[in-house]
């Protein structure tokens, strides 16, 4: 990085952690420091949700998604904009008029104290393990890029996040978000436009559509039903109806940001506006990506994007294997430039496109095989079994071939992304533990000063906790899709008992706890012995907590009869 570079990623980061501190100054209790005194407008609301929701790993592994696999991530989403409708109208007038500080003191009220401190118990760990690997998504890039430790590169992120989100609370961490979400948005606008830009002058825009198609990298919509794949129309619609339900509805990380609003209705547009920007947010975030993979096919691309990976390679006696698949990368990238020239004027003539697309592919396959072997070999001096480098493509492609001074701003984009949703998650997770189990369980009876000062050491503990967990986070593959996966194996089992208490009123506390605990076991003996797709495990773990629930109620009830009439008869 040029000193520029350097000049803008110190700037911008320096500007947003001051600017949290400053903003969080005047916390006096509790509900400044957790709910920012609910005095949030709606438009500070949407950005600090989808800041939460958007870390680094959807701007460093998003793009490398659709690299690899094409833009069917996009699906993934497409079950949110109802789901934000079906909160708005149950979730969010139910949390408003309790007052509550977290989702999990409604099922006490609903149930029992068991069965609050189980769903809080189901979120803490699954928000814990997923907030460390945000700290590590963009570690291992900047790492990488920069010739920084990992490790020192995960304290040093952790430490950052933890200044404004220890002294300002939720208010430092939603206004820090706005900023943040404008300039990384911002960013990335101009990161696409740029790699557009940056292919050769006699290809243009279309050109670059019709060769990401022919790549199937447009790959949007498929229509085929299938529960072992992973995004399809049915999955997105389905199981990320019911991810969304889980994530927005009773998930503290994303309910906590919209308990902040000043009323019913600004939390209500803020939820509302997330649904309906998600989509074509993260769309072109995946399009990107697609641009970046036709880029590289005009340009060659590195062996392996992790460069270090490569280096490893030649340090540990693998010199010879690493050039030779050098050699063949070299020629077969010579024959595929030749194809796709002649593919591309094809469809220009509309004249031979099926036999020029089938020699590209072709090539395109050999290529592929390449890198399959260099994975492989990766896997070999590695002892693991599972290599990738999609979360190096973008960063890779920014630092070599975006100007100065963009390199450095889209660098501090991925470390603001990182920031902005860990300290919803710190956020998150010190209200969580404060108020349903620190204040209801452990020290019920102390000043709100004790309490605010509990809270910030909180905030410390799970921040030094989510360090730790990323300094481990290295063998989990595609990020983006690792903490989704993490997230789906406990939201369907969280969601199920939400919709128990919010809809089915004959189902009482001893039922729904422990039809959660079996429902809950039963998802991860289906992950562990079954190829399901993961996006089913939320639709899944709903509806076995309610399978589930509905004997084990009937079965209390006949022992609830049969223990009156025995009280009867003696």
């Amino acid at each position: 990085m040029t000193k520029l570079d350097w000049l803008v990623l110190i700037a911008t980061i320096t500007l947003i952690v001051v600017y949290g501190i400053w903003k969080g100054r005047r916390n006096r209790d509790m509900q400044d420091y957790l709910l920012a005194s609910r005095s949030l407008p709606w438009y500070i609301v949407c950005l600090s949700i989808m800041g939460t929701q958007a870390s680094a790993i959807t701007f460093l592994s998003a793009p490398g998604q659709a690299y690899g696999d094409g833009m069917r991530f996009v699906q993934f989403y497409f079950g949110l904009p109802l789901a934000m409708v079906v909160l708005s109208i149950t979730a969010v007038p139910i949390y408003h008029r309790l007052h509550v500080y977290t989702a999990y003191e409604y099922l006490e009220s609903r149930f029992d104290l068991k069965t609050r401190t189980l769903a809080a118990a189901l979120f803490l760990i699954q928000r814990g393990i997923s907030t460390g690997v945000s700290i590590y998504a963009p570690a291992i890039v900047l790492s990488s890029i920069l010739g920084w430790s990992v490790q020192w590169t995960c304290v040093l992120n952790g430490i950052l996040v933890l200044l404004y989100t220890v002294s300002g609370g939720t208010k430092a961490v939603s206004y820090t978000q706005l900023t943040q979400m404008i300039i990384i948005l911002s960013g990335m606008a101009v990161a696409g436009f740029l790699t557009v830009q940056l292919l050769p002058p006699d290809i243009t825009f279309a050109d670059a559509l019709r060769v990401a198609g022919k790549a199937d990298k447009l790959n949007v919509i498929d229509l085929k039903f299938d529960p072992n794949n992973q995004y399809n129309i049915w999955s997105g619609l389905i199981g990320g109806f019911f991810l969304s339900l889980s994530y927005f509805g009773a998930d503290q990380s994303q309910v906590g940001r919209y308990l902040s609003g000043s009323s019913v209705t600004q939390s209500r547009l803020g939820l509302l506006m997330n649904g309906i920007v998600k989509i074509p947010m993260q769309f072109g975030i995946l399009f990107i990506g697609a641009m970046v993979f036709v880029f590289y096919l005009f340009v060659q691309p590195p062996l392996f994007f992790n460069h270090i990976e490569l280096d490893a390679l030649h340090d540990h006696g693998y010199t010879q294997q690493v050039n030779a698949l050098q050699y063949q990368q070299d020629s077969l990238f010579k024959i595929q430039q030749h194809d796709l020239r002649t593919l591309i004027q094809a469809m220009r003539d509309n004249k031979g496109v099926g036999e020029a697309e089938q020699k590209f592919h072709i090539t395109r396959s050999q290529m592929q095989q390449v890198r399959t072997q260099v994975t492989n070999l990766i896997k070999k001096d590695k002892k693991v079994e599972k290599v990738e480098d999609t979360n190096y493509v973008f960063l890779s492609f920014v630092t070599r071939f975006l100007p100065s001074g963009l390199v450095g701003l889209l660098i501090a984009i991925v470390l603001l992304a990182s920031m902005s949703s860990v300290a919803g998650a710190l956020n998150s997770l010190t209200s969580t533990t404060i108020i349903d189990v620190y204040k209801r369980i452990l020290c019920p009876d102390l000043s709100e000063a004790r309490y605010l000062t509990a809270s910030r050491w909180i905030t410390v503990g799970w921040g030094v906790f989510s360090i730790v967990v990323a300094l481990y986070a290295g063998q989990l593959g595609n990020l983006l899709e690792a903490v989704n996966r993490l997230g789906s194996l406990f939201y369907g089992v969280i969601l199920g008992i939400f919709l128990c208490a919010f809809y089915i009123r004959r189902i009482r506390s001893y039922a729904v706890f422990y039809g959660a605990i079996l429902a809950q076991i039963t998802v991860f003996l289906l992950y562990w012995l079954t190829p399901i797709a993961f996006l089913w495990y939320n639709v899944i773990g709903c509806i076995l907590v309610i399978i589930f629930a509905f004997p084990i109620e009937l079965f209390q009830k006949k022992a609830e009869v049969l223990q009156e009439s025995e009280t009867v008869i003696e």
